[in-house]
């Protein structure tokens, strides 16, 4: 379709419906601020990481028994480590004593992690992933960690150790998952940014769902692969924030080359803030809002990520809707997924594999199934999908689609059966739009493009140029900046019924 045509599609009248109430906040006003702007302060001296982590403590202590999204917290360790950057500010890397989150997946010395399952609830550990290390090295302080499905098996985040996690704009919801304790902790306020993982959009739906920014990178781009596969190229680390400049900082955090991970890449010479902040409208975009017809979307999210992209037609941006073709695209990432699956948790211990919900135990069994044949078809599809999607990014900055295809369900809801009446045939069914990033590896972000049915967030998906992280966060920045963004924090909202 032609870029006119689809201007014009996309500023074609919604049905009418009652305006969502206006969202409010509550909290400390410091918890109301930008990542960007308490760093600065942090850098000045005009503030303490302490004060920053008391804020955060109120704000938790006041949400968390309607999102359940940070279950667990460590504010003595947070404090001792705040302790230790004052004593050292000549050095105060790029988060200089920033309070945030760390996922349920990722371990935190002498926090414990349960990884959602209850074979692991009394397990602390006495060593930091590699991630955290990093992290903790450039400044960042962790405070909490967020909640996730068992072994981040779901876009759904709820488990039997800690409960569901609820999306705060409508707390009968989905937050999205499975790094949905930390979107939710973003959307409420309870920490400035938050690190997640996606394999299946982890980083991608919850973000989307609770109208912040999750951005997936490139593999080696941040260091933290599974212990068990460390060239494993289809589960990455990555960051989350309320705007695309703090998510653009937190990737600066996070970035660069460390000893023992063999697929990490040195960190750019340029900072990737830079390219948020030097961000204009005038971008190509290629839109899919099907991926031509791979991934089922409802009309209502299509018809409100069509009236978005008018609004970023109108700063200067060109929109082809067009796709690549995506041959053998679903078979490929089932392989692909179902094998790091099998040599994950499929290798826990049979104490702690004997509590697996029967989703993620049909993941192992599905890995565990596979044969030779099985894994080569995958490995040849993968190479022709990356040729053939790298070749047609060559005409566009971004390719653009939904980053799900329907508005979040009933929080008790596993995941949905249907879309618009379109049967889905199982439990990522409705996350097709999430397979083509780490099946070919290319950067892909979630960005907010305003409110939709019901005053939910939606998001957004852009894919980038391999490697392209930084053209990536610019293009996410034109397209925040056309749809009024970023949004919140806010305090939860429960729907009158």
């Amino acid at each position: 379709m032609t870029t006119a045509t689809t201007s014009a599609a996309a500023t074609a009248p919604a049905p009418a419906e009652t305006p969502a109430p206006e969202p409010r906040f509550t909290g400390p006003e410091l918890c109301r601020l930008s990542a960007h702007e308490a760093v600065g302060l942090l850098r000045r001296g005009e503030i303490a990481p302490a004060e920053l982590i008391a804020a955060a403590m109120t704000r938790i202590d006041q949400v968390e028994p309607e999102v359940n999204a940070l279950p667990t917290t460590c504010q003595a360790r947070a404090e001792a480590a705040a302790a230790s950057l004052a004593g050292d500010p000549a050095h105060p890397g790029w988060l200089a004593g920033l309070p945030l989150a760390i996922k349920d997946l990722s371990e935190v010395a002498g926090v414990r992690a349960t990884f959602g399952t209850r074979g692991m609830t009394a397990h602390v550990p006495e060593t930091s992933s590699p991630i955290v290390t990093r992290i903790e090295a450039r400044g960042g302080v962790v405070l909490a960690k967020s909640n996730t499905p068992e072994f981040g098996a779901g876009a759904n985040t709820f488990n039997d150790v800690f409960g569901y996690t609820r999306n705060p704009w409508d707390t009968t919801r989905n937050a999205g998952g499975s790094s949905g304790g930390a979107a939710a902790a973003l959307a409420t306020g309870e920490v400035w940014l938050a690190h997640g993982s996606d394999l299946a959009g982890s980083l991608r739906t919850p973000a989307a769902y609770c109208g912040v920014v999750g951005l997936r990178p490139s593999p080696g781009r941040v260091p933290g692969a599974p212990a068990h596969s460390r060239f494993n190229m289809e589960a990455v680390q990555g960051p989350m924030a309320r705007s695309v400049l703090d998510c653009a900082l937190f990737l600066d955090a996070m970035a660069g080359e460390m000893r023992g991970e063999p697929l990490s890449q040195p960190a750019p010479a340029t900072p990737f803030q830079d390219a948020v902040t030097r961000a204009e409208g005038r971008i190509r975009i290629a839109f899919a809002p099907d991926l031509g017809g791979f991934a089922p979307v409802s009309a209502a999210m299509e018809d409100h990520l069509r009236q978005a992209l008018a609004r970023v037609v109108a700063q200067g941006a060109v929109i082809d809707e067009t796709c690549p073709p995506l041959p053998d695209l679903d078979p490929c990432y089932r392989t692909l997924r179902a094998m790091l699956w099998a040599a994950g948790p499929g290798r826990a211990a049979p104490r702690v594999q004997r509590h697996f919900k029967r989703s993620l135990q049909a993941n192992i069994d599905q890995g565990r199934a596979l044969d030779i044949e099985d894994v080569l078809d995958a490995q040849q599809a993968r190479s022709r999908l990356y040729d053939i999607v790298q070749g047609f990014m060559a005409g566009f900055d971004v390719l653009a689609c939904p980053v799900v295809g329907l508005m979040p369900g009933p929080v008790e809801e596993e995941y949905p059966r249907e879309i618009d009446g379109q049967p889905l045939e199982d439990y990522i069914g409705w996350l097709r739009f999430s397979f083509l990033a780490p099946v070919t590896g290319l950067p892909a972000i979630s960005v907010p493009v305003g409110r939709g049915p019901g005053g939910l967030p939606v998001g957004l998906q852009l894919i980038g140029q391999p490697r392209g992280e930084a053209a990536l966060l610019a293009a996410a920045r034109a397209v925040e900046r056309a749809c009024g963004g970023p949004l919140g924090p806010i305090d939860p909202m429960t729907p009158a019924r």
